[in-house]
């Protein structure tokens, strides 16, 4: 499960508490959060989780200006640190004995239009405005850690996971330029990362981004602002995805899950992929 829980989920009355009940709603393994901000240690604890901050080592748990966590019902083995821990870090995770490693990320969402289709511009010149911001700067920043671990896949799987603020190449190809504006955009962010052989899990599982769109940020406020932003992609022959879903809720609106109506914290939705562990692919 990967989710922004946004400023810690402490926007709206008991937003902590809902963002436990919903993540004891979903139940997963491994969890990657993003804008942990100081409640991931408390909620790791409730919930019965091994906690790992993503900071510089001696970072207090309870640290307000961290971003980036990870939860884990399995025993850590390393830890994955970068010179860039408020967009990416990682730790080894030992599932049935076998090493995985988990990363979680955050990108910049600079540069950022809601309807990026009607600004005039045509697939070349978009792919030059989305190198004119933050998030292009971190993707290089980083690039090489993920070049290194990707290498390296054949003998340990990974999960690189988290807020990407980015759109995906797999959402505006040929199926979708018609709600696009005739546009075909082969968005630098997201495929970056499938050059490197990482594998967008959601739409693996879900190929049709027209029925299954997966929308993970939308807001009533804005006009035509549903996008999917939130991923989790995977690389190793010994990781099969055999479900993925995204669930996603306005802010301080309810979310039903398995039956229950939540107060949602968030203004991302999060995405719960189900992965296969071959262990004939191991060694």
């Amino acid at each position: 499960m990967t989710w922004n829980i946004l400023h810690g989920a402490n926007d709206i009355v008991n937003g902590k508490e809902n963002a436990i009940k919903i993540i004891k709603e979903i139940d997963p393994d491994v969890l990657l959060m993003i804008e942990t901000y100081g409640s991931g240690k408390s909620i790791a604890s409730s919930l019965g989780y091994n906690f790992h901050l993503i900071a510089d080592k001696g970072t207090p748990l309870d640290d307000k200006n961290t971003n980036l966590s990870i939860y884990s019902k399995y025993p850590f083995g390393e830890r994955i640190d970068t010179k860039y821990p408020f967009y990416l870090g990682g730790i080894e995770i030992f599932i049935d004995n076998q090493k995985i490693r988990f990363f979680c990320n955050w990108f910049h969402y600079l540069p950022w239009n809601n309807q990026p289709e009607k600004m005039g511009k045509s697939t070349e010149e978009l792919l030059l405005w989305e190198k004119t911001g933050y998030k292009y700067d971190m993707i290089q920043n980083v690039l090489p850690y993920l070049k290194k671990y990707v290498a390296q896949t054949d003998s340990i799987p990974m999960i690189f996971a988290g807020d990407m603020n980015s759109l995906s190449h797999k959402d505006w190809d040929h199926r979708t330029k018609t709600i696009h504006n005739g546009l075909v955009v082969p968005w630098y962010s997201t495929k970056i990362l499938d050059k490197l052989g990482l594998i967008d899990s959601y739409r693996e599982i879900n190929p049709n981004p027209i029925s299954h769109p997966g929308i993970t940020w939308d807001n009533k406020k804005r006009e035509n602002d549903s996008h999917r932003i939130d991923y989790i992609f995977y690389k190793g022959n010994s990781l099969e995805p055999t479900n993925s879903e995204s669930y996603m809720s306005f802010f301080n609106e309810p979310l039903l899950i398995n039956d229950k109506e939540i107060i949602y914290p968030s203004d991302h939705g999060f995405v719960v992929t189900s992965f296969d562990l071959n262990k004939m692919y191991l060694k």
